[in-house]
C-alpha cells in the first residue's frame, strides 16, 4: 500500500512539475505579445487563445500533484481538531461519495468531448488565427486519470492513518524561500559557532 502510495505521489510530482514549464512558455509568450503590440503596432491574433490553453493545461495537470501534497482548499476549522484516525474516516467517506464519481463524470465527459474534437480538428473560436483546441480536451482526460490514481492514493493514506492514527505525508519536494534562507542561516551560525 505504501508503495502504490509513493508511486502515486511521485507520477502527480512528475506530471505536475513537467508542466510547471508552461509558466514560462507563457511568459515568454505574453512578453511577446506586448512588446509586438506596444512597441511594433503589431499584435498577435494567437497570444490570448495560446495563454488560455497553456494556464487551463497547467490547471488541470496540476491538480494531482497538489491533492498529493495536501495543496487543495479545506474548510477545515473543525476537521483539525479531530483526530487523525476520524479525520481519515472523514475523508474516506467523502472520497467514496464525491471524488470519485465526480473525478470518474470528469473522465467520461472529458473523453466525448475530445473524441467530438479530435474528429473534426476543432479550433479556436475566440481568435482569427484559428488556433487549435484539440488536444487541449485530452487533457482533460489525462488530468481526470492522474487525479484518479492519486485518489486512489488518498484512500491507501485513510487506511493507513486509521490503523497507525498517523498521516503518511508525502515527500517534501517545494521549500519556501524564506525557509531555506533560515535553514541556511541557521547551517552558516551553527558552522561559525561549534
Amino acid at each position: 500500500m505504501i508503495g502504490f502510495i509513493r508511486f502515486a505521489d511521485n507520477l502527480s510530482a512528475w506530471f505536475g512539475k513537467a508542466f510547471a514549464w508552461l509558466i514560462v512558455l507563457m511568459s515568454v509568450g505574453t512578453g511577446y505579445e506586448v512588446v509586438s503590440r506596444y512597441l511594433f503596432n503589431n499584435p498577435t491574433a494567437w497570444a490570448l487563445d495560446v495563454s488560455f490553453i497553456m494556464y487551463g493545461t497547467l490547471f488541470m495537470m496540476g491538480g494531482a500533484y497538489t491533492l498529493s501534497r495536501g495543496g487543495h482548499v479545506r474548510g477545515d476549522f473543525l476537521y483539525r481538531l479531530w483526530q487523525p484516525r476520524n479525520q481519515a474516516k472523514i475523508d474516506l467517506v467523502l472520497y467514496i461519495l464525491f471524488f470519485f464519481p465526480g473525478v470518474t463524470a470528469l473522465i467520461l465527459a472529458g473523453w466525448k468531448y475530445a473524441a467530438r474534437s479530435w474528429s473534426y480538428g476543432e479550433v479556436s473560436v475566440n481568435s482569427p488565427a484559428g488556433v487549435p483546441i484539440y488536444q487541449f480536451k485530452t487533457v482533460i482526460v489525462a488530468a481526470g486519470i492522474l487525479l484518479f490514481i492519486q485518489g486512489l492514493a488518498q484512500v491507501c493514506r485513510c487506511i493507513h492513518c486509521m490503523r497507525t492514527n498517523e498521516w503518511l505525508a508525502a515527500e517534501e519536494d517545494v521549500f519556501e524561500t524564506e525557509d531555506l534562507l533560515m535553514q541556511k542561516a541557521a547551517e552558516a551560525e551553527k558552522d561559525a559557532h561549534p
